[in-house]
This record gives C-alpha cells, structure tokens and sequence, in this order.
C-alpha cells in the first residue's frame, strides 16, 4: 500500500506512548474512537501551563491571570475558526461530549410541552440517548427513532415519515463510533430545518476525521471532546448558535457565569460566561487547543486520506479470516471496524490479543440498542488513526487468528 504524503516515522514519534512496551510486545493501539493518544507538543503544553500560566482566568488584574486568560480566550478563538463558526461567544468549553449534549438537554425543559416529540436515531451512543430520555420525563415530550438497515445505515425515508410539526428537536451523531457510518448530517440537518426543529450534532467521532463548517451545515448545536482528536481528557466543546444559546437557561451556577447576585435575584453573564460556571479546565482547554494545530498542522485532507487507506487494507485482510462478520459496511464511513468471529465472545478474543500488546475494545462500546439490532451482546471493534500502520494491522491479523486457534 502506497502512504500518503506525511512521514509516518516522524509522526509516530511524537507520541511517546506508542514506543511502550506492554506484556514485553510493542504497543499496538487501535483503540482510537475511545481516546486518541496526544503528542508530546500537546504534553509539553500542560506543563508549560502549570510551569508558568497557573492562576485563575478572567478574574484577576495580576500578570499570572492576565496571560493564563489571552491563552484560554486564543483557545476559544482556535475552535472558532476551526469550525467556521460566526462568533468565538458561540463557543463554550465544558467537560466533554457527554456535558455538552446534558447542557443543551437540560435547557429544553423549559421549552418543550407534553406531547412534543423530539427524534434521535438508532445508532446513538449512550450519552446522546440518556440525556433525552432524561429531558422527556421531566416534559412529557415523546422521543421517535429513526430505523437503521443491516448496512448500518440510518433508513432516510423513514427519517422523513418521523417529522412533523410536533418535532422540536432532532440529535444524530455525525458518525457511529460503533460501526463507523457516517451520517447524510446536513439532509437531516435541512430537513428538521423545514419544521423548525432545532439540531444537535454529536460531533465526537467527526472531528478527529474531517473537516466540520457550522455554517455550511447550518447546523444548531455541534459537540465533541478533546481526547478524541488528540488532546487531554475532561475538555468538551459546544458550538452553539447565538440565538439559541441566548435562548436556552445556563445548565449550572456559580461564579464567572454571573453578571449581577443578591439574595433576592440573580442576572447571568453574557456569552459565552453564562455557560461556563466555576474554575474550568484551563491547562485542558489551552492544551487542546495545542491538540487543533498539531492537526490542521498535518491537514485533515492527508488525515482522512491515510484513514481510508488503512480502513479499506484491514477491512481485506479482516474478511480473509473464516466464519468473520463485520457489522456496518456502510461504504461512507470513518476507520472503524466492528466485527465477530463465529461464536466467540469478543472478550475471550480481545483478552488474547492484549497478550501480544494489542489494544482494541470489546463490548457493546456504549451502543446497546446497535448490539440490540444485530442481536449480539457486543463486538470486537479496532479503531484506527493516522499514526498507525500496515505492519501493526497485520500484527492484529496474526494475533487474532492465534485467538481464534485456540478458541476454536
């Protein structure tokens, strides 16, 4: 297989963690629609944080906070252009994929009547099901579902029977991070539009992929995590339009997200304040943002282009293995593979394979109502990033047929 243009030798080492030795075998990590790893410019930029910015932001007139305040604002700014959105107010920092869809969740309590329908589809992770199911308890509102197919595919059609002028709400994920399907997002986007549904976009295995415009999708609400396109843990972003983050009440309270307290009342922030309640996660958002531009550094294009390089040599090489079932062979998808062999139980394969330093995931990755569907309890799932290999797939190739040697 011909690499794309980058030097895959320069890339993996600035990832310390991909020269660990695990059980004495090289490190082979496929686990990448979980956490991606971070490169040690990113590392390097939590220390340098601690080392030389660490005060609180906007609320002091000392050097310390002054500085520790322009990188955290720079940050919003980068995530701004980044997704193309109007205004860095439209930006708001919280803990994660998970926070962010429970912020907007949260401030459609007050917005939705009993009897209102709100629609998510089949292929949600947990975090995008819960959050709803939550929100319709509290007001009555009915939640629909948008069917998929055997390809992993959500069924457009049916999409369109679901709405009406009850719908209120639509939230897909731009992509599985279970079966790796990439959802027609601006379609659904448009057509929630034409019976004045707001959309949310649970953007969190999009971003480490492809380039993502808000504007061009004229989409609602977009949100994602920093760990999954390679910065630190615990750092959520949520775009949100003007007009509705203006619109929806703060998921919080507390200092910084204030304009005015007394006893009697108190008047909240302007964006993007009104949504980021206490202390943030400054190093985690400043280092994210680090995470951005080593991307866009190496390019989103070369990015997706190495990614579907090695999706379609595993996807080969995979289904030369006998009595294998891969689940959702959608042909617009990310670089992920779910599969089965036979009847082993994914975990009695992904246990062997760690053995030989391989990381992958088993389980139902968060996706029950997939597993559900396809009438399993879970799959083995290999994940892959720009910084793997050829040599590491067919690594994984060898180790699983030793598993299935000996499972068999």
């Amino acid at each position: 297989m011909k690499n794309t243009a980058f030097n895959i030798t320069s890339i993996r080492n600035d990832f310390p963690i991909l020269n660990l030795k695990v059980n004495g075998k090289q490190l082979v990590y496929l686990d990448n629609a979980a956490t991606t790893q971070t490169p040690k410019v990113v590392i390097d930029s939590i220390v340098s944080y601690y080392s030389k910015l660490n005060a609180n932001i906007h609320r002091g007139a000392h050097y310390l906070s002054q500085k520790a305040t322009e990188a955290y604002e720079d940050a919003r700014k980068k995530f701004q252009k980044h997704l193309n959105a109007q205004s860095s107010n439209e930006i708001i920092f919280t803990s994660g994929t998970t926070h962010s869809i429970n912020l907007v969740a949260n401030g459609f309590i007050n917005l939705l009547n009993s009897g209102d329908e709100i629609i998510v589809s089949h292929l949600e992770h947990h975090s995008n099901i819960v959050p709803w199911q939550m929100l319709c308890k509290k007001t009555g509102a009915i939640m629909r579902v948008i069917p998929m197919n055997e390809k992993g595919e959500l069924i457009f059609s049916e999409y369109e029977k679901l709405l009406s002028n009850k719908t209120k709400v639509v939230f897909v994920n731009h992509v599985s991070n279970a079966l790796g399907t990439i959802n027609p997002i601006k379609e659904i986007i448009s057509k929630a539009h034409e019976f004045g549904a707001a959309v949310l976009i649970d953007g969190a295995q999009a971003l480490p992929h492809f380039k993502i415009d808000v504007i061009d999708l004229d989409v609602d609400f977009y949100v994602g995590s920093a760990h999954k396109i390679y910065g630190p843990t615990g750092v959520g972003i949520l775009y949100g339009k003007e007009k509705w983050l203006n619109k929806i009440p703060p998921y919080q309270g507390g200092g910084e997200m204030i304009d005015e307290v007394t006893f009697e009342k108190t008047t909240y922030a302007k964006l993007p304040n009104k949504f980021e309640a206490g202390t943030p996660n400054i190093a985690g958002v400043i280092a994210s943002a680090v995470a951005l531009d080593y991307i866009n550094k190496i390019g989103l294009e070369k990015i997706e282009k190495r990614e579907a390089e090695l999706l379609d040599y595993a996807t080969k090489k995979l289904l030369e293995i006998d009595e294998i079932k891969i689940y959702g062979d959608s042909s617009n998808k990310t670089s992920v593979i779910s599969f089965n062999i036979g009847s082993i139980h994914p975990y009695d394969i992904g246990s062997i394979i760690d053995n030989e330093g391989i990381a992958v995931r088993t389980g139902h990755h968060c996706a029950q109502p997939i597993m559900d569907y396809f009438n399993i309890s879970g799959t083995i799932r290999i994940s892959m990033s720009f910084y793997n290999t050829i040599e590491e797939i067919d690594s994984l190739i060898n180790s699983i047929m030793v598993a299935k040697k000996m499972l068999s």
